[in-house]
């Protein structure tokens, strides 16, 4: 069970790191070649994607998880139910980009992007595709076909990646230079597009990815379902709140800024944020390839006799994983952040990045919390409790912003209060309503213990050396102590692999 569990999120992880990381590697390229207010652009539009995206989606991936489970050995109708959500969101997504390129100058002048109407239509068509495109995707993880699940979002990572560079670094370079295809460029390309050209980028990258994924979403007979898909939206209407609230919570501050700081300085405030926001991606990578390979998981063994104590065993080892990533990167960030991102008109927001990662491992204990309303079905409480984030979230972003001069400093620590509270109301809710066997104890001493560990060794000093040098003492002290807590379990996990590497060497 575990052995699966492992190579799955294994493959998963491994994907999610390279899909991740060409992104990753992009952001300080862009950063170095566009000032913060430029740069702020392509962040502006990238957060207002999620809250679209699940819109979009509108909870059907997990919906669709949920009931082709409820189907177990009826093949026939889990075919049902993977067309009905799949049409369920090719619908919503044909009619929002009807719309939106009907209402494309109306849409962008709202959205304080009068001029880029272009890269605005771009947009709609990366989220249209990529919305048809997760319902398939869903359908990959839940037939374990994990490598040809990672080998598309490979892809497109990919594709994205090279297509940004030949957009904004190669072409321009050989029309300044004379150099291949200089006289054809120079009559196609738009300097003036600049960073929007990473939509285009972004875009062609959907569409390869879309026309990949063509065999699997007509892979079957094509039955809908109305009376299911009624059930289904029953079920997923409270993800989709707890979906939108949570993306309130992850970029939603990044329009706060826009909307409430003067103009001039709202641009440079959010290039500046969005940029050094980056850095928590490495928390993100973990969080993300984790319940990537484990959701599906949960759903298959929900109702087995000890399946409490397996998702106990599993939050445990998250905890703990989270909380050594958490500590190393606080306590490495001068020079990480320094390596990462070279302009320096970006590192004045370096001193922020402790509190977003907190925040984030936050986020992550919580999305493995939130099992317990999902495998019983009752995941309005999911939404009432993402909602009550979200309220957090707009409240203090609202005061911070507007009230205060704490700027950026403000969606940091908004974030960082909404998550801890969302994680502490998840745990005590569901310990009434669906209890799992935490061991708090060591819950609060890896999660409690890293972050205070990370506050010290980041502000102990404004001194970069001596940060770095307590950061690490603390690091390798925290380590210790792990090892030593959990001395009995790793003793007996090295019993268990001598012993199935002597069975094999036996056989």
């Amino acid at each position: 069970m575990y052995k699966k569990l492992f190579s799955q999120t294994l493959i998963y992880g491994l994907s999610n790191v390279l899909v991740r990381v060409f992104p990753f590697i992009l952001t300080p390229m862009l950063v170095r070649t566009f000032g913060p207010a430029k740069y702020s652009i392509y962040a502006d539009f990238y957060s207002a994607a999620g809250i679209l995206s699940v819109l979009l989606t509108h909870g059907m991936e997990t919906t669709f998880f949920r009931f082709f489970q409820k189907f177990k050995d009826k093949e026939i109708k889990q075919n049902t139910v993977y067309f009905t959500s799949f049409t369920s969101v090719l619908i919503v997504s044909l009619l929002f980009l009807i719309f939106g390129i009907l209402a494309r100058h109306f849409l962008a002048t709202a959205f304080k992007h009068p001029d880029e109407v272009v890269f605005l239509v771009w947009f709609l068509f990366i989220l249209a595709a990529d919305a048809i495109s997760a319902v398939p995707f869903a359908k990959l993880r839940i037939q374990n076909r994990s490598l040809y699940f990672a080998s598309l979002k490979i892809l497109n990572s990919v594709t994205m990646f090279f297509s940004t560079i030949l957009l904004i670094f190669w072409i321009p370079k050989q029309i300044e230079n004379g150099g291949i295809g200089a006289a054809f460029f120079s009559k196609v390309y738009n300097f003036d597009y600049g960073i929007g050209y990473a939509f285009a980028a972004n875009l062609f990258a959907s569409i390869i990815t879309f026309i990949a994924l063509i065999p699997t979403m007509l892979d079957g007979k094509y039955t809908f379902d109305f009376s299911l898909w009624k059930k289904m939206l029953i079920y997923a209407w409270p993800i989709t709140i707890a979906g939108l609230a949570g993306i309130v919570n992850e970029t939603m501050d990044r329009q706060f800024i826009k909307y409430l700081l003067p103009e001039g300085v709202a641009e440079i405030q959010m290039g500046i944020y969005s940029a050094v926001y980056k850095i928590a991606t490495f928390i993100t990578l973990f969080k993300t390839a984790y319940l990537l390979g484990v959701e599906p998981f949960f759903f298959s063994h929900a109702g087995e006799k000890n399946s409490g104590k397996t998702y106990a065993t599993l939050m445990k080892y998250y905890a703990i994983f989270s909380a050594v990533i958490l500590l190393f990167l606080v306590a490495n960030l001068d020079w990480i952040g320094r390596l990462y991102i070279r302009n320096s008109d970006y590192w004045e927001g370096f001193p922020v990045v402790p509190i977003l990662l907190i925040g984030s491992t936050f986020l992550g204990i919580y999305l493995n919390l939130s099992i317990w309303y999902k495998l019983s079905d009752n995941t309005h409480y999911g939404a009432i409790i993402s909602g009550i984030g979200a309220l957090i979230t707009v409240v203090l972003n609202f005061i911070g912003l507007k009230y205060t001069d704490l700027g950026y400093w403000a969606c940091a620590i908004a974030t960082f209060i909404s998550y801890l509270t969302m994680m502490l109301i998840s745990y005590f809710w569901g310990q009434k309503l669906y209890p799992i066997p935490y061991n708090y104890r060591k819950l609060i001493f890896y999660i409690g213990g890293s972050s205070l560990l990370s506050l010290i060794a980041y502000y102990c000093s404004n001194q970069m050396y001596v940060r770095i040098l307590i950061g690490n003492i603390l690091f390798f002290l925290f380590i210790y102590l792990t090892l030593k807590i959990e001395q009995k379990d790793i003793e007996v996990l090295k019993k268990k692999f001598f012993q199935l590497k002597t069975h094999k060497k036996e056989n």
